[in-house]
């Protein structure tokens, strides 16, 4: 009877001791596993970080030479208006005196 509750008792410490033992892996496997995901998310946010960048700068760079053609343009503009001003305001001038004039 002594040698079954001695071999119980030996067959309890050893599952004790190995369910101990899967508890310290499982601990070890949680850090594990939180440094891969910590290392992970790092470089996903790095990533994630310089794909904006380039984006944001690309942006930059369309709005920039959109911009500039478009005060180009404006300024072509606005050169054409004031040459055919200086070239027509006394045309201008005396139609406006016209119209004022004919009641």
């Amino acid at each position: 009877m002594d040698s079954i509750v001695n071999k119980l008792t030996e067959i309890e410490d050893a599952a004790s001791a190995i369910v101990q033992h899967a508890e310290d892996q499982k601990e070890v496997l949680n850090k594990e596993y939180e440094n891969k995901r910590k290392a992970f998310d790092a470089e996903l946010e790095k990533e994630t970080q310089l794909r904006i960048d380039a984006i944001r700068s690309g942006l930059e760079e369309k709005t920039s030479g959109i911009l500039d053609s478009q005060s180009g343009s404006s300024t072509e503009f606005i050169a054409a208006l004031e040459k055919e001003y200086e070239e027509k305001h006394t045309e201008y001038a005396h139609e406006i005196l016209r119209r004022i004039t004919e009641v």
